[in-house]
């Protein structure tokens, strides 16, 4: 009925265009307008102002020859002062973008191996939006952003990547585990000289303390390191005989023969400083 009576409605954030007799005329705003049709008057079509968003996906070459698909969203609108330029001179706008999209990302991406195309992406989507912008802006659109949303290497290039990076993954793995039980076993070693440091003074304090309750006796320190020796022996034997899955040989030995094996000890060291 309204079109009847050359009343026409246009949409929020849309434009129409209007022409007399197949010329361009006007461009109408939202709301309500009056169109004689009788006149000659008529709406040519009619134009979104909202942002619409194109992705592209453009497949190049990067510098170490690896090809890699860059995926490009493209976010942009029509500009309401410049709707009849939108209209008529681009019959195609999506289409004309792809193709500047197309020419910057595979002028760009060779320049750089495969890593740096990651490191580059905004620089990539800086040069998109630089070269789109200065193109649509003569065709009544207007780029509002550009971001590289995704960067794909060739299917054998990415399985090759994850290989590497589970490697890397496992030695980071083993070297920790590395360092940790070099840790342990430094604190242990620790512990261990600490515990007998404690023997040590205890058995030397025991030593003195007897020399003074008992005349005519002198514990000396060859004395101390026996009784630090049987001690280390009987608790050495302890440990053996608690566990359970012990697989131990044992041979004719007894604390009896400590003094002998701790003379062989000294021998040794003593051979050993008079060749140096």
């Amino acid at each position: 009925m309204g079109q009847a009576l050359g009343c026409v409605q246009v949409e929020q954030s849309t434009v129409a265009i209007t022409e007399t007799f197949g010329k361009f005329e006007d461009v109408l705003k939202p709301g309500c307008h009056c169109l004689p049709w009788c006149f000659g008057r008529q709406i040519a079509g009619k134009l979104s102002l909202r942002v619409q968003q194109l992705d592209v996906r453009c497949e190049t070459k990067a510098k170490d020859n690896v090809l890699v698909n860059v995926v490009a969203s493209i976010q942009y609108r029509a500009l309401a002062e410049k709707a009849s330029d939108a209209f008529y001179k681009l019959s195609n706008a999506r289409s004309q973008i792809q193709s500047y999209v197309f020419d910057v990302i595979r002028a760009s991406v060779p320049k750089l191996e495969l890593d740096s195309v990651f490191e580059e992406k905004n620089q990539i989507a800086r040069a998109v939006e630089e070269e789109l912008q200065g193109a649509m802006s003569n065709y009544g659109f207007e780029i509002v952003q550009t971001l590289i949303v995704d960067i794909e290497p060739d299917e054998h290039v990415k399985r090759a990547m994850d290989v590497k990076r589970a490697a890397e993954e496992e030695k980071m793995l083993k070297i920790k585990r590395a360092e940790g039980d070099a840790e342990a076993k430094y604190l242990s070693g620790v512990g261990i000289a600490r515990q007998c440091r404690a023997i040590v003074d205890g058995l030397r304090d025991s030593g003195l303390a007897f020399s003074e309750k008992v005349p005519g006796t002198c514990t000396t320190s060859r004395d101390v390191m026996d009784m630090v020796l049987v001690t280390q022996y009987i608790d050495t034997m302890k440990e053996i005989g608690a566990s359970s899955k012990s697989n131990s040989g044992f041979i004719p030995d007894g604390p009896c023969t400590v003094r002998d094996i701790a003379s062989q000890i000294r021998n040794g060291l003593r051979q050993a400083s008079s060749t140096e």
